[in-house]
This record gives C-alpha cells, sequence and structure tokens, in this order.
C-alpha cells in the first residue's frame, strides 16, 4: 500500500467526486480510479459506493477515511520532527522552482527580496511544473514558484493551499538576426515555406501555453518543428544559434534582446504569463516552520503595500 492512494482517498471523500480529485492530485481521471481500486484491493473490499452520485463511501471507506486523516496527520509530523533534528532545516527556506524560473526569475527575484526581509537561507529544487506542483502537494519542499496561465491553470485547492502574485511577463517568438539585424525567420511562415521551430517537448507547460496561443491566432501559423526540448533555456540556445524560431519567456530573453542577439519573429503572438508563489496552508501555526511564515507575512505586507 502506498500512502498516495491515502491521500487519493482523502480528495475523493472530500469532493466526492473523481474528475475533481483527479484534477487537484494532477493525474488523469483513469490513473486516479486506478488508484483507488488498488486501495481497494489492498484493503479487502469496496471503499466506494459508485451506484450514487456525488460519489459516496461505503461504510468501510467511512472507517478507512478517519483512519487515514489520522495516519497522514502522524506521518506528517514525524516528518517534521525528523527534520527537526537538523537545526539549519529551520533556518531554511525550500523552493520547488520550474526550470525556465529556476534560471531566470528566481535569482533577481529572491535578491529583491534582501530589503524587506534581510539574508535568506534558501535551497532551490529545480523540476519540471508537473514535479515542482507534486513537490508542494507531498509536502517536499515548502513553496513552490510557477507560472499561471488562464488555458494552462495549476489546480491547487484554495481551501489548503494559498497563493500571492509575484508579477508577470510576456511569452513571445524570438529569432537570431542577420547582418541586417533583420529576423532570420518571420512568422507565420507559408504552406510552402514553414518556418524552422524550436519546439518545447510534449507536456511541457510553456509548450502547451505555446500550442494554445498558435491555436487561437487570427492568422495560420506555418511551422516546421526540427527540434524540441523541455527546457527554455535550451531552446534559448538554438535559437542563438540561427536554428530557428523559439518561442521564450521575457526574462529568459532579457540580455540577448538587450544586446541584440534575439529579436522578435514578429506574428503578433504573445501570451501572458503570471507569475505566482504557493505554500500550503499551517495546519498549526506553533508548529509550522517558523522561517516560512516569517518570509510568507513579510512578502505579503510588502506585496499589499506595492498594490495600494
Amino acid at each position: 500500500m502506498e500512502t498516495k492512494w491515502l491521500e487519493d482517498f482523502v480528495s475523493l471523500a472530500e469532493t466526492r467526486s473523481f474528475s475533481r480529485s483527479a484534477q487537484l492530485r494532477h493525474v488523469t481521471q483513469p490513473a486516479f480510479s486506478r488508484r483507488i481500486q488498488s486501495l481497494e484491493a489492498w484493503a479487502g473490499t469496496d471503499l466506494v459506493d459508485r451506484s450514487s452520485y456525488p460519489t459516496r463511501l461505503t461504510p468501510a471507506g467511512q472507517t478507512l477515511y478517519d483512519q487515514a486523516l489520522e495516519m497522514l496527520q502522524a506521518l506528517q509530523s514525524t516528518r517534521a520532527m525528523m527534520r527537526a533534528h537538523t537545526a539549519a532545516a529551520q533556518d531554511v527556506i525550500e523552493f520547488a522552482v520550474p526550470h525556465t524560473l529556476a534560471f531566470t526569475f528566481f535569482p533577481s527575484w529572491l535578491s529583491g527580496l534582501r530589503e524587506i526581509s534581510g539574508p535568506i537561507k534558501s535551497r532551490l529544487i529545480a523540476l519540471n511544473v508537473h514535479d515542482a506542483v507534486m513537490r508542494l502537494v507531498e509536502g517536499s519542499c515548502d513553496l513552490l514558484i510557477a507560472y499561471h496561465h488562464a488555458a494552462q491553470p495549476i489546480r491547487l485547492d484554495a481551501e489548503r493551499y494559498e497563493m500571492l502574485p509575484l508579477g508577470r511577463e510576456l511569452l513571445a517568438p524570438y529569432v537570431r538576426p542577420n547582418e541586417q539585424g533583420a529576423p532570420l525567420y518571420m512568422l507565420p511562415g507559408t504552406a510552402s515555406q514553414p518556418v524552422p521551430y524550436l519546439a518545447y517537448a510534449p507536456g511541457a507547460y510553456l509548450g502547451r501555453a505555446v500550442d494554445q496561443l498558435v491555436k487561437q491566432g487570427g492568422t495560420p501559423v506555418h511551422l516546421d518543428r526540427i527540434y524540441e526540448t523541455d527546457m527554455a533555456e535550451g531552446l534559448k540556445a538554438m535559437a542563438l544559434e540561427g536554428h530557428g524560431i523559439a518561442f521564450l519567456p521575457s526574462s529568459a530573453v532579457r540580455k540577448e534582446v538587450r544586446a541584440k542577439k534575439l529579436v522578435s519573429a514578429g506574428g503578433g503572438l504573445e501570451a501572458e504569463l503570471d507569475i505566482r508563489i504557493y505554500r500550503a496552508r499551517p495546519l498549526d501555526n506553533q508548529k509550522g516552520k517558523r522561517t516560512v511564515q516569517v518570509f510568507w507575512s513579510r512578502l505579503a505586507e510588502n506585496l499589499a503595500r506595492n498594490k495600494a
């Protein structure tokens, strides 16, 4: 039996919806259903009454739900006690950050916070978006920083997680200029001469945002997908060598655009991305990591002042 099965089951008991819980747990609905079935196989009895809607628990399921809450809370408390054995752990804030933001946004953002929070001891965990979100869900980091796009929202239960907005930036197409400073390639291209396209790998968060952007554009775009990777820095390196166009966040190309090593590839295709920070709502303010609570409070106060 895996603890994530219990977490899935608790989510299902609270939402009473397989589809909603699958979204909150960041898995497909078929995968979520299989995990519930695996838990039932382990328990040796039905836990969910599938003849009703909304979903409800069987008597055995209700018993397991009550016990699961206690078991998961005990596991979280035990992990907190283990981490407390390392004094330094209480002073270090662990951030889970997608690769692109880890390379571009995070260093300058952290530097700008010194005035409001003083020196910060931090540990950066750079991952893809899905794994970064799961770090927060599983309690393996203190804070998550991620992009948010209306077409690709990160679905975290607002009752369990809170969010603060950190800023915005544009996702747009860039390309190396020729000797005259004009773009080597221009959008939208034609059916007979598609534009060489440096793409995000299938499933990458920014790749899905780009796909939505191209699909919703008013003018048909003709792209020849010649290269792919899941990291924006990899696409930028290929664009700098003149291999094609790449859709990149503005923070990733600020220096290159200023130095005129990259220019806009045109086409009028731009998407605005929010940058957000998330944390799990502390169940008990006395037991939460004090360094994180102080940091979050100061950050929230500073954002409120700037907004006013």
